[in-house]
């Protein structure tokens, strides 16, 4: 199969279909039409096999989570999909791996309502990147930088599910088999928090994804607001499956350092607390708070008060 054969049966003409793109895939560039008064924010990622993930992924789960994690990119700044182009690097054509891939990019795309719009085929050591386009209302955008002195922080879902996860596909951890198939779901399908994301528009300070490990993460809002921050180690949310099957401190190990959550963190004023309360119950999301943004510029784990050190450091791209 040829390049142009394999972009028309995997990739053209599937997916959500926008009235704000006037050209798609099949011309030398997309053609997309902004609406008034909106910024776009714009985010790239690659996924390399063996690197951001494992030779035998199943298809459906990469593509999904290719796409997933660009998507929370934009969550992170409240921002509203809009649209996406894929270049794809593989050794080989295998049709039924693509229609697999091309199933799982396209089922969380149309449920995001974000369109394909053009990329790029070639062969090489398996690897995709995506660049997303999304849109927001100008001057609502939330950064990193404008978390303040007093704020309190929060986090969305769980953590360290993901992390557990891929330890068990590496078979480095053994967990029960009825908590098994949801952790290695949570690391497979990642939840983008779109709507959460847009929720805190205008009532939040700064937000981040946690896509590198909470402490990695946080790390990037202190810099760039140029403050420090106390975590309450005891406040992490963390599931039922990673409860059951691991100790509390191994459990805080992953929740803090493992990475690939794909959760919000955020800050907030005293004086929205209440109304993140009822923005986030509308987006459907879970959330809670986990410590407070302070002077200074060091972050400090504590456990009920004692000091807290975690095993290890977040993932590091290189």
């Amino acid at each position: 199969m040829k390049e142009f054969q394999l972009i028309e049966h995997y990739f053209r003409n599937k997916g959500q279909k926008r009235r704000d793109v006037e050209l798609s895939i099949g011309d030398d560039c997309a053609l997309v039409n902004p609406a008034e008064n909106k910024s776009i924010a714009i985010s790239c990622d690659t996924l390399v096999e063996n690197v951001h993930f494992l030779a035998d992924i199943p298809a459906h789960a990469l593509g999904y989570k290719s796409l997933a994690v660009n998507l929370s990119d934009l969550a992170a700044m409240g921002a509203e999909p809009a649209w996406f182009t894929l270049a794809i690097t593989l050794p080989s054509v295998e049709p039924e791996w693509l229609e697999r891939f091309s199933d799982g990019l396209f089922e969380i795309a149309e449920y995001y309502g974000i369109a394909l719009v053009g990329g790029d085929t070639t062969r090489g050591p398996r690897s995709i990147s995506i660049t997303i386009n999304g849109q927001v209302i100008k001057g609502s955008a939330l950064t990193r930088a404008g978390a303040r002195n007093g704020d309190w922080i929060y986090v969305t879902g769980t953590l360290g599910d993901s992390a557990l996860g891929l330890d068990i596909l590496r078979g480095a951890k053994i967990v029960n088999t009825e908590d098994k198939e949801y952790l290695i779901n949570r690391h497979y399908y990642p939840t983008p928090r779109v709507l959460a994301g847009q929720a805190l528009r205008n009532l939040a300070t700064s937000a981040i994804d946690l896509s590198d490990g909470l402490v990695s993460d946080i790390q990037h809002v202190l810099k760039a607001s140029k403050v420090g921050a106390t975590i309450d180690v005891s406040q992490i949310p963390l599931s039922s499956s990673i409860k059951t099957n691991l100790s509390r401190e191994e459990a805080l190990s992953y929740a803090l350092t493992g990475g690939e959550d794909y959760e919000l963190l955020f800050t907030v004023p005293e004086s929205q607390r209440g109304a993140i309360d009822t923005a986030l119950i509308h987006a459907g999301v879970k959330f809670v708070k986990i410590g407070q943004i302070c002077a200074g510029d060091k972050l400090k784990l504590v456990d009920q008060g004692e000091p807290f050190v975690p095993v290890s450091h977040g993932f590091e791209h290189f």
